[in-house]
């Protein structure tokens, strides 16, 4: 589930939601932009310490926003940890795959899990002429995240694509929470 507050945070682990995404949609949803582009790092880190706060079980994943991480490995890495340390997310989430395993790989080398991204990718809506999923046939939707796991990241997100693509990876364990990643840890992970 997504969230942006902490109420929300608050109603999604008193429902027994395992997972939370503070996605960088907040940028349209909650400040009123166009677009998801316009997300800066310091929104993401308020919103997603606001969720922290009022969620204790789930997994908090969140979004790295658009040029956080495209420019190079090292602003990956530091955007992530400022992530961790100032928000208190358990794991991130980029979007893109390519030249973006790069940036995988290091923030997973940095002690970071990752949370990889097919289907709708807004932050690059503008480079291919619109809100277009990726993803759409289940030969196409295996291929982003099974790509992306080679680099580390510990779950696909799927969003709005083909069903069936058979690409799971469960999460590691967070550093603060564990019920949701122990139980979702069980299954061997599995790509294609």
């Amino acid at each position: 589930v997504t969230a942006y507050d902490a109420p929300s945070g608050r109603l999604a682990d008193q429902a027994g939601v395992d997972m939370i995404l503070v996605g960088d949609s907040a940028a349209m949803t909650v400040l009123g932009h166009d677009s998801t582009v316009p997300a800066t790092m310091d929104e993401m880190l308020v919103l997603t310490r606001a969720v922290t706060r009022g969620a204790r079980r789930p997994l908090v994943v969140a979004d790295l926003p658009f040029g956080t991480y495209q420019v190079s490995d090292e602003d990956a890495v530091r955007n992530a940890i400022r992530f961790v340390k100032e928000a208190g997310a358990d794991a991130v989430k980029l979007e893109g795959a390519g030249a973006m395993l790069s940036r995988v790989s290091h923030v997973v080398d940095a002690g970071i899990p990752v949370r990889g991204h097919i289907g709708l990718t807004p932050q690059t809506a503008t480079m291919l002429g619109g809100y277009r999923a990726q993803g759409r046939t289940a030969k196409r939707a295996r291929g982003r995240p099974c790509a992306c796991s080679s680099a580390g990241p510990s779950v696909p997100c799927a969003r709005t694509t083909a069903t069936g693509c058979g690409c799971t990876r469960p999460p590691r364990s967070p550093r603060r929470r564990s019920s949701c990643a122990t139980r979702a840890a069980s299954p061997a992970s599995s790509c294609g």
